[in-house]
C-alpha cells in the first residue's frame, strides 16, 4: 500500500476527512466484533489491490470499529511490516512482498504470532460487463481499475459501498518443515481463493452483452438442429427460421443493469418500509457458505406477486448477487416488463407444447446461465397458491435444470449446482380478495399497469411482518449420486430414464424443505385455532391457552427443521391480529370473545393452510383420543399408520415423520397436561380445559380426514374398476361441496379440486389403487386400511358423512 503510505500526512488526513463525509457503508460483514481477533497477534490487513480509496475508507472503518489501527508499520527486530498490505500479484513473484517478510518472522520467532484479515470492499453492486457507460463508473466489475475510473467510482457510488472483512489468516498454521517459500505461496492462494469466492457471491460472473447472448443462442448446435427440423416441417427457408428464433430470444432474455438494481434497491426499500412493519430473514448464512463455488438455484414457495421482489431484494441487502428469475410471460406488460427484466427477469411462456423452436431457445438460454454460474430463480409450483398450501411441483424447469446439469457434469464432473429452499409467509397478503374470489369459481383476472394502480391504492392499510426463511439447501449431484446413480452415464433426453425417475424424488424433496422452514406468526396461529371451532368464535382466554400450546409444542417437537415462531406472547399476538383487522374482539362481562366474519373465516384459512403442515402429527394424534379415550404406543402406530402417508403426501411431510417424532409428541402432550401417563400408556386428562384443548387440536386434521372418508367412501361402494379418474374427483368434490354447506362452514378451499387429485395421486403412490385403460382399481389392502382409518371417527361424525355420502 506504498500509494496511501507516501502520501503527505495533512493531504492524507484531508483526503480521509472528506472520505468519511461521502461515503456511506450500506453493507458491512460480518459485524467486526464477532471477528474472533487474537489480541496478542500483530494484525495485519490485506486488500486485494492497491487502491487509494480501499486504503482510507479501512483506516476510518478501524479507527470507527474499535478494530487494530490499518495504518502505520509494526517494528519487529529489524524488520518494518506495513499495517496494511495489497495481494502479491503471481507475475510479480521475483519481488519480495510483505507477505514474505511476514513469514519469515513468525518462522524465525517462536513467540510471534501474525494474522491476517483480508478486506474486500466494492464501491457500488454492478453485474461485470465488458461495455457501457457503466464501465467506466462502476470500478467493480470483474477487471481491474485505472485511477480515473476509481475515483469517478467513489463520486457516483460512494452512497453504496460493502465491505466484507474475511475470517482471520494465522501464518503460523501454515508453517512446516517445507519451509517459508511454500507457506508464503499458501497463504497467497488461500487469499486468492477467498477474494475470488467474495466477489463472486458479491458481484455474480460477467455478463455478456445481451445482443451477443441472442446470437449466441441462434448459432448454438441445439438451436441449429430445432430450425433444421423445423424447415423440413414447415417448408420455410432456416433464415426466416433463425430471425424466429432471435425474435423468442429477446422475449426471453433478461437484461439485467446495474442503475436499474440501484434504483430497485432504493424503491423497494422504500415500499416495504411502507407497506410492512418489518422484514425478518433467516437462514441466509446457508447461503453464504455456498455462494462463492456453487451455482444457486433458488426455489420459493409462490403465495404473491411480492415474492419476486423480495427475495432479490433480500439478497442484495444482505451482500449476495440477485438472482435471474424466471417469470410468467403474462408479467411482461408496458412498463413493469421493462424494468423487471432489467431486474433480472427472463420470462417465459406457459407452455412450450407445439413449438420445438421455443423450447430449443429456451433451453439453451438457460443452459447458459447455469454454465456461466449465474444464481437463478423459479417458481416450481408454476403459479401462485389459491389455497395457501404448497402447491404440487411441476416438472417443467426441474427437467430443464437437470439437463442442463448433466450437460455440464459431463464436461466437468466437479460442477457444483445447489438448490436453496425458500419459504416467503406473509401476515397479510395483497392478493386476498382475489384469491378467495378464484377458489368460488371466478376467472382469474389478467395482470395489468392498471392492476398495480390498484394495488398501490392500498398500501395505507395494515400489513405486518413478511418472513423469509431459508431451508436446507440440496446439493445435486450428492441427491442424485444417491437416488438415481445412473445418472452419470445416462443421456440427458427428455425421456431419459433416470430423468423420470428422479424428477419425483427432487420436486418432493425440494418441496419438503420448504415446509420444513416454515414462519410461524400471530395470524396464521390465531388461524389455526379459530377455525377449529365449530362457529369461528372462542374465548379470548381460551384461545391465548391454545396459542401457548401450539408454541409449546413447535418449541418441544419441531414440525420443521428450521421453522421459526414469532415473538412475544399470546395476548401480543391476539391484539396485533386484531389490529390487522383479521378478527375482531366483542366485550363480554363474563370473558371478552374473538370472532371472525364469514369472509375473514375463509381468508383466515389461507394463513392456516401456510403452516398446516407443521401440526399435522400432533393434530392426527389428539384426533386418535377424540373417540378413544386411551391408546398405547401399539395401537396408536396401527390405528395412525394408513392416514399418515396420504396426509404426508399432502402436506409434502417425511413419510417416517410421524413414526420417528410419536413418543416425543406424546411426551410433549404429557407435560401440555393434554394426556396423563399410566403404564399401559396414554389416556385423555379428564379436565374439562383440557380436553378442550385437545378437541381443538384434533380439529386441524378432520377436515383432511373427512376428505379421505368421502374419497375411500366413494371408491368402495361400487366394484373395483368402477371410477375414472376425472369422475371420482368430480364426485368427490361434490360431496365435499355439499357436507360444508350442511356443516356450515364456508371454506371454498376444503373442496378444491386439486386436493382430491392428490389424494387419488398419493393413493397410486402408496399402491392402493392402480390406473388401467382409464379406469380406477383398488388394491385388496384399501378396504382394510379404510376400515382401520373409520375406527379414528367417532360414531356420530362417522353417520354424518354417511349421510352425505348416500344418493
Amino acid at each position: 500500500m506504498a500509494a496511501a503510505s507516501s502520501l503527505p500526512k495533512p493531504l492524507r488526513s484531508l483526503l480521509k476527512r472528506l472520505l468519511g463525509r461521502w461515503v456511506a457503508v450500506r453493507h458491512l460483514e460480518p459485524d467486526p466484533t464477532t471477528l474472533a481477533l487474537n489480541p496478542q497477534a500483530i494484525t495485519l490487513y490485506v486488500l486485494p489491490r492497491p487502491a487509494l480509496s480501499d486504503a482510507l475508507l479501512l483506516e476510518c472503518l478501524c479507527r470507527r470499529h474499535d478494530l487494530p489501527p490499518a495504518t502505520g508499520r509494526y517494528r519487529v527486530a529489524a524488520q518494518r511490516l506495513p499495517a496494511m498490505l495489497a495481494l502479491p500479484r503471481p507475475q510479480r513473484r521475483h519481488r519480495r512482498h510483505a507477505l514474505h517478510d511476514a513469514i519469515d518472522l513468525v518462522a524465525e520467532h517462536h513467540d510471534l504470532e501474525i494474522q491476517l484479515i483480508p478486506v474486500s470492499i466494492f464501491w457500488g453492486r454492478a453485474p461485470g460487463k465488458r461495455f457501457g457507460m457503466w464501465r467506466l463508473l462502476a470500478a467493480d466489475s470483474w477487471p481491474l481499475t485505472g485511477r480515473l475510473r476509481r475515483a469517478l467510482s467513489v463520486l457516483v457510488n460512494g452512497r453504496d459501498v460493502e465491505v466484507q472483512f474475511g475470517a482471520p489468516l494465522h501464518l503460523r498454521d501454515l508453517l512446516d518443515d517445507r519451509g517459508t517459500a511454500l507457506a508464503e505461496r499458501k497463504a497467497a492462494r488461500l487469499l486468492r481463493v477467498h477474494f475470488r469466492r467474495v466477489r463472486t457471491r458479491v458481484l455474480g460472473p460477467d455478463l455478456s452483452h445481451r445482443r451477443t447472448l441472442i446470437q449466441g443462442l441462434v448459432a448454438s448446435p441445439s438451436v441449429r438442429q430445432a430450425m433444421a427440423e423445423q424447415a423440413d416441417i414447415e417448408g420455410r427457408p432456416q433464415a426466416r427460421l433463425a430471425r424466429r428464433a432471435r425474435r423468442y430470444g429477446h422475449e426471453i432474455a433478461s437484461n439485467m443493469t446495474y442503475p436499474v438494481l440501484r434504483f430497485l434497491d432504493g424503491v423497494l426499500r422504500r415500499l416495504w418500509n411502507r407497506l410492512y412493519d418489518g422484514v425478518d430473514v433467516r437462514g441466509l448464512e446457508r447461503v453464504k457458505v455456498l455462494a462463492g463455488d456453487h451455482t444457486l438455484v433458488y426455489v420459493p414457495c409462490h403465495r404473491s406477486h411480492i415474492d419476486y421482489l423480495l427475495l432479490s431484494y433480500v439478497l442484495y441487502r444482505d451482500g449476495l448477487m440477485p438472482p435471474h428469475i424466471a417469470a410468467g410471460r403474462n408479467l411482461d406488460m408496458p412498463l413493469i416488463g421493462p424494468l423487471l427484466r432489467r431486474g433480472g427477469a427472463f420470462f417465459l411462456r406457459r407452455s412450450f407444447r407445439g413449438n420445438s423452436l421455443y423450447a430449443a431457445v429456451f433451453t439453451e438460454y438457460l443452459h447458459r446461465l447455469l454454465a456461466a454460474g449465474h444464481p437463478l430463480e423459479f417458481f416450481m409450483e408454476g403459479g401462485r397458491s389459491r389455497s395457501g398450501r404448497l402447491l404440487t411441483p411441476r416438472p417443467g424447469m426441474l427437467a430443464m435444470t437437470l439437463r442442463s446439469f448433466h450437460r455440464l457434469a459431463a464436461d466437468d464432473d466437479r460442477q457444483r449446482l445447489a438448490f436453496v429452499p425458500v419459504y416467503i409467509g406473509y401476515e397479510r397478503i395483497l392478493e386476498g380478495s382475489s384469491y378467495q374470489r378464484e377458489l368460488r369459481g371466478a376467472g382469474k383476472r389478467k395482470e395489468s399497469p392498471l392492476g398495480l394502480l390498484r394495488v398501490l391504492a392500498r398500501l395505507r392499510q395494515p400489513f405486518g411482518r413478511v418472513a423469509v426463511n431459508i431451508g436446507e439447501p440440496l446439493l445435486l449431484a450428492p441427491f442424485l449420486d444417491a437416488s438415481v446413480p445412473a445418472w452419470r452415464s445416462g443421456e440427458a433426453t427428455s425421456r431419459a430414464p433416470w430423468i423420470s425417475e428422479s424428477l419425483p424424488r427432487l420436486g418432493t424433496e425440494l418441496a419438503q424443505r420448504i415446509n420444513a422452514a416454515a414462519a410461524l406468526n400471530p395470524v396464521n396461529l390465531v388461524a389455526l385455532v379459530l377455525l377449529a371451532t365449530p362457529y369461528h368464535a372462542i374465548e379470548e382466554s381460551l384461545m391465548a391457552r391454545q396459542l401457548a400450546l401450539l408454541a409449546a409444542l413447535q418449541r418441544r417437537c419441531p414440525g420443521g427443521d428450521h421453522a421459526s415462531l414469532p415473538e412475544g406472547e399470546p395476548t401480543h399476538w391476539i391484539d396485533h391480529v386484531i389490529g390487522l383487522g383479521m378478527i375482531r374482539r366483542r366485550r363480554h362481562p363474563l370473558g371478552d370473545i374473538l370472532t371472525a366474519t364469514p369472509e375473514q373465516a375463509e381468508l383466515l384459512a389461507w394463513y392456516r393452510n401456510n403452516v398446516l403442515h407443521l401440526f399435522a402429527s400432533a393434530g392426527l394424534v389428539a384426533f386418535a383420543f377424540r373417540h378413544e379415550a386411551h391408546h398405547d404406543l401399539t395401537s396408536l402406530q396401527e390405528c395412525l399408520g394408513p392416514p399418515w402417508p396420504i396426509l404426508a403426501r399432502e402436506l409434502f411431510l417425511p413419510g417416517d415423520s410421524l413414526h420417528r417424532t410419536l413418543p416425543a409428541l406424546l411426551d410433549a402432550l404429557t407435560r401440555a397436561e393434554l394426556l396423563n401417563a399410566d403404564a399401559q400408556g396414554w389416556r385423555r386428562a379428564d379436565a374439562l380445559e383440557a380436553s378442550e384443548q385437545l378437541r381443538l387440536l384434533g380439529r386441524l386434521m378432520q377436515p383432511s380426514l373427512e376428505r379421505g372418508y368421502l374419497l375411500l367412501s366413494l371408491l368402495l361402494e361400487v366394484p373395483t374398476g368402477s371410477h375414472d379418474r376425472d369422475g371420482i374427483i368430480e364426485r368427490s368434490q361434490q360431496m365435499a361441496e355439499r357436507l360444508a354447506m350442511l356443516s356450515g362452514r364456508n371454506a371454498p378451499e376444503f373442496f378444491d379440486r386439486r386436493l382430491f387429485a392428490r389424494l387419488i395421486d398419493s393413493l397410486e403412490a402408496e399402491g392402493w389403487i392402480v390406473q388401467r385403460e382409464g379406469r380406477l382399481y383398488y388394491a385388496t389392502a384399501l378396504p382394510e386400511a379404510a376400515q382401520r382409518t373409520r375406527a379414528l371417527f367417532d360414531p356420530a361424525l362417522r353417520h354424518r358423512l354417511q349421510l352425505v355420502t348416500r344418493d
